[in-house]
């Protein structure tokens, strides 16, 4: 297992020379955030971004992530010009020597909360949902979510909206296929690993199809293109937030396959009615059982990277939600403590 640390470039107020100070930290997970979704990243710009990681004595061995344009979602004409674009986005950071690429396929929206700050007992905050917001909310007067504002205008929202509206699971599906046919092979042509992010919820919202919600989703997907270079993003807090997602049995099936690439470990406390916010990593803070899935992965073998995912905000921090240092730093060292401890005792515990 190899730890890592999500980076938002220079921009981001968490420094690569904190992040460093980390015990057991590796490497660090970023990407190119200036180019428009859809178009090339220049070479130049990934070998910068490198020799920075690099220089602060960090690995950059994972891009998360490389968007996929919404034109390739929704089959558009346009789809094939775009998807060149992308072969050429993992040969240029494969060439840098970038082992996996994380993306996702969700339309409209990456992960999706109803807040940013829900403040804790404790005085911390952290991101949550609310279902019944959700579902009160009229999406033909507009959609106002925290995150949502700044991608897209209000009349682009609703025009994608509509053309999502015509837009089943099932096509949505064949479009994933259509797109994975054609990375793939350069995937495997380069040697890199491509690895899908589950859909955040993993529900349907607002009557948008969502294709990688569970075991069975997860495993449609492995078989439209059954490679070594096809593979996932295994993100606990994302399945976690879903009642039906048994996350210690999915590390054990796909991990035991070997096509997990990369790893989000973070908890998450669900209710029964589907709300869900996001805790600190500790098993007892949330509905997971952190330990069981460390072990899960140990038991599988599992050699890739892993990363602490969203964070709380504490200590009067403040920046970009989720992804503050202090409390994921803690969950790295705890990650990596649990590791430590299943490696070297787990033998007897199985």
């Amino acid at each position: 297992m190899k730890m890592t640390f999500r980076w938002y470039g220079e921009s981001d107020p968490v420094t690569l020379e904190y992040i460093r100070q980390i015990p057991g930290m590796d490497g660090i997970v970023s990407a190119i955030y200036d180019v428009p979704v859809g178009e090339v990243w220049p070479l130049e710009k990934l070998q910068t971004l490198k020799a920075r990681i690099e220089g602060a004595g960090l690995k950059f061995d994972v891009v998360e992530s490389v968007p996929v344009h919404e034109d390739i979602k929704l089959g558009k004409p346009t789809r094939d010009r775009l998807i060149a674009n992308y072969q050429q986005n993992i040969r240029n950071c494969a060439a840098i020597g970038i082992k996996v690429i994380c993306y996702n396929f969700m339309p409209v929206f990456d992960w999706t909360r109803t807040t940013l700050d829900k403040k804790l007992p404790d005085g911390s905050s952290c991101l949550a949902f609310s279902t019944k917001e959700v579902e009160e909310i009229d999406i033909s007067k507009g959609i106002s979510l925290p995150g949502w504002d700044s991608s897209y205008k209000a009349d682009e929202l609703k025009a994608l909206l509509a053309e999502y509206s015509k837009i089943d699971e099932e096509k949505l599906w064949e479009h994933l296929s259509y797109f994975l046919k054609a990375i793939i092979p350069v995937a495997e042509e380069v040697g890199l690993k491509m690895a899908i992010h589950p859909d955040d919820p993993p529900r349907p919202i607002f009557g948008l199809p969502r294709i990688v919600k569970n075991r069975d989703d997860l495993a449609r997907l492995l078989k439209i293109v059954d490679s070594p270079s096809n593979g996932l993003t295994l993100c606990s807090g994302s399945l976690g937030a879903g009642p039906q997602n048994n996350v210690e049995a999915l590390i054990r099936e796909f991990g035991g396959m070997g096509r997990i690439f990369f790893a989000h470990l973070r908890n998450v406390k669900v209710s029964p009615n589907g709300d869900f916010e996001e805790t600190a990593h500790a098993s007892a803070c949330g509905s997971l059982d952190m330990a069981a899935l460390v072990k899960a992965y140990h038991d599988t073998g599992y050699t890739w990277y892993v990363r602490p995912d969203h964070g709380r905000m504490i200590w009067g921090e403040t920046g970009k939600p989720g992804y503050g240092l202090y409390d994921r730093a803690l969950g790295a060292v705890y990650l990596n403590g649990l590791w430590e401890a299943v490696d070297k005792f787990g033998a007897a515990a199985k």
